[in-house]
């Protein structure tokens, strides 16, 4: 069914050359999405010559000069400390895979709508028709002067670390790659109240985590610069470690500050007495294992649509069960971080994201909950209006203390 949903050349089921009714008319997904999701809108009238003189010749000429001698002023005087670039090649699309930039699009609108609705900032979707790290890097640097901060979407592991770290050394904006950090920062704040309802610190913890992606890789880092007692990486191959021969730069890196209890062999056998498991890998955690783990551990099973754990099997064993789905309660959604995130990094016309201001941010998002804590409610909801103005000020105070904000 869906295979003749998304294929233009289908006999049925579209609106083309007079065929077959709109897909609008049976899918409300494809109704919610005729002619995008998405509008520029100005923020200033054009009713009158007058207007018009200043909106455009011969009023904008004096502020385009007055850039041109003090750059600096294009923040105040232009839209461009405001705005984020929502960047994408479409090779990792949700649970799509790599579908190409164009059928990307509507996530990446999806995306902008995100940052506006929940952050008050406004994005613009942009898919690159390249996979080639130069070409994504050399791309986006050209792209850089019209925008305040990057967010990268949706790129595939290992290529998206690459990128993401060669923009931050050559752009003096925020860049930052959603599908690692904001995954992350949400996982953490969600661990904080999981172990402080309890009554455990961070730093007593065991951590599984499946999946060394983009994700898995980005919440070790966060938890271990969070205090993590220990945590452990797991992919396909087993358990991340120093005496692997088969691993990428990545792994290699990742294996030199995880896994201090040296545990090789299988995420199962890693699971054996664990406090904490995060799945960020897809695939089905056997039950046994889950069983294995320590009493009142924490099950975190976020892939999506099924997660590597389903509740109702985590539920027997787990003190505190997290999912990427909204369907259940504790959901681990990015989209209460980024918004925030950003907002604050604008707001100071901050230089970069750093590992400080993400703690920040997983803080202030675990705060938010408050005396509220209890076993199915230890992250809030996406639609709680407390989260991004939390996660905002946090955030911006915290680039402060930083040095890298610029007012």
């Amino acid at each position: 069914m869906a295979a003749e949903i998304v294929n233009p050349r289908s006999d049925s089921n579209t609106d083309q050359d007079g065929g077959a009714e709109p897909l609008d008319s049976f899918d409300p997904a494809f109704a919610l999405h005729r002619g995008g999701k998405m509008a520029v809108q100005a923020t200033v009238p054009v009713r009158d010559k007058d207007d018009l003189s200043l909106a455009y010749t011969p009023g904008v000429a004096r502020v385009c000069t007055a850039i041109a001698e003090q750059p600096e002023l294009v923040n105040d005087y232009t839209w461009k400390s405001s705005v984020v670039a929502v960047v994408t090649d479409g090779t990792a699309v949700l649970g799509l895979g790599d579908i190409g930039p164009q059928a990307s699009l509507p996530v990446m609108e999806g995306k902008a709508i995100l940052f506006k609705q929940f952050g008050g900032v406004d994005a613009v979707p942009i898919a690159l028709d390249c996979t080639d790290v130069d070409d994504i890097v050399e791309t986006v640097v050209r792209l850089a002067p019209s925008f305040g901060g990057v967010n990268l979407e949706d790129i595939s592991a290992p290529r998206c670390f690459e990128i993401e770290r060669r923009l931050q050394e050559r752009l003096d904006i925020p860049v930052f790659h959603d599908d690692q950090h904001g995954t992350a920062v949400v996982t953490l704040a969600a661990l904080r109240n999981a172990a402080r309802l309890s009554g455990r610190e961070i730093g007593q913890l065991r951590a599984v985590i499946s999946g060394a992606g983009a994700a898995g890789v980005a919440i070790a880092k966060m938890l271990v610069e969070a205090g993590i007692g220990d945590v452990a990486v797991a992919d396909r191959k087993g358990v991340v470690s120093a005496g692997r021969e088969d691993l990428t730069p990545v792994k290699r890196e990742l294996a030199g500050f995880t896994n201090k209890a040296g545990i090789t062999g299988s995420l199962e056998d890693a699971l054996a007495g664990a406090d904490v498991f995060i799945g960020v890998s897809g695939g089905t955690v056997p039950e046994e294992a889950v069983a294995s783990m320590a009493e009142g551990a924490f099950v975190f099973a976020m892939a999506n649509p099924n997660p590597e754990v389903h509740p109702d099997v985590a539920h027997k064993y787990a003190a505190v069960v997290a999912t990427g789905r909204s369907d259940f309660p504790n959901q681990i959604n990015n989209v209460l971080a980024f918004p925030g995130i950003f907002a604050g990094a604008l707001q100071v016309r901050a230089s970069r994201i750093t590992e400080g201001m993400k703690i920040a941010a997983a803080e202030a998002l675990a705060a938010v909950v408050g005396d509220d804590l209890a076993a199915d409610y230890v992250i809030p909801s996406p639609f709680d209006e407390r989260v991004a103005p939390a996660v905002t000020a946090a955030v911006a105070a915290a680039a402060r203390a930083e040095g890298v904000a610029r007012r």
